[in-house]
């Protein structure tokens, strides 16, 4: 009886739902059934999990591509449009204090269950999400602390980012990902500071940085 009242409250909660407000409560959900079940899970068991008929999902949702695109634009690109990266080119501030406080914020978003076994399920599927998302951390967030770095040594910020200095900025920036992997899906020991580590990786990657821009500045000052 409990069971029967459960499901008819829920199915008065959503048919008091705007289609907008029913619309992102299906991509919430959603990106739970994806992160539980991986993107090997049909529509009809989703539908079925949402307490609706397949044909009223595919309503809002033409496909299940159409789906997955929706959950990847809602949990990887929206975070980014918060104006995150703009903070990366504040210059009146030390470039560690901005990246202390970009890190800080981002991890706050992508550490977490959902996000992390959503982006490895489709790294294993070979789904767009996985690359289209490695493109726009490449783009919109390494690029610019490389020309962030570059600036704050006195060199051009003109130049695209020497190969080198990608993979720098990709070890840097994985070394922080996969302490979340480690706490969220392996579930080890790890420092319990977020802060610290980040800050300890920030400590490895500028030294790093220092080393090569002073050797690329020595060559570029010789007659």
């Amino acid at each position: 009886m409990a069971k029967q009242t459960t499901s008819r409250v829920a199915g008065e909660k959503r048919r008091r739902l705007s289609p907008e407000d029913r619309r992102k409560d299906f991509i919430r959900q959603a990106t739970e059934f994806f992160a539980d079940e991986g993107f090997n899970g049909g529509t009809r068991e989703l539908a079925r999990r949402l307490g609706v008929t397949q044909p009223l999902l595919y309503r809002y949702f033409p496909s299940k591509d159409d789906l997955i695109k929706e959950v990847y634009r809602t949990v990887y690109l929206e975070p980014l449009e918060s104006g995150w990266e703009k903070k990366l080119t504040d210059r009146s501030r030390p470039i560690r204090e901005r990246l202390q406080q970009f890190y800080n914020a981002y991890t706050d978003v992508i550490f977490t269950r959902n996000w992390l076994r959503i982006y490895l399920f489709s790294g294993l599927k070979g789904l767009d999400i996985n690359r289209s998302y490695v493109s726009v951390v490449g783009d919109k967030i390494l690029t610019r602390i490389i020309k962030e770095c570059r600036f704050e040594a006195g060199l051009s910020t003109r130049a695209k980012p020497t190969p080198s200095e990608i993979e720098m900025a990709w070890v840097f920036h994985g070394g922080i990902f996969y302490y979340g992997v480690r706490k969220y899906i392996y579930e080890s020991p790890v420092l319990e500071s977020k802060e610290e580590m980040i800050a300890a990786a920030l400590d490895v990657y500028l030294a790093g940085v220092a080393k090569t821009f002073a050797a690329a500045k020595q060559q570029a000052d010789r007659p």
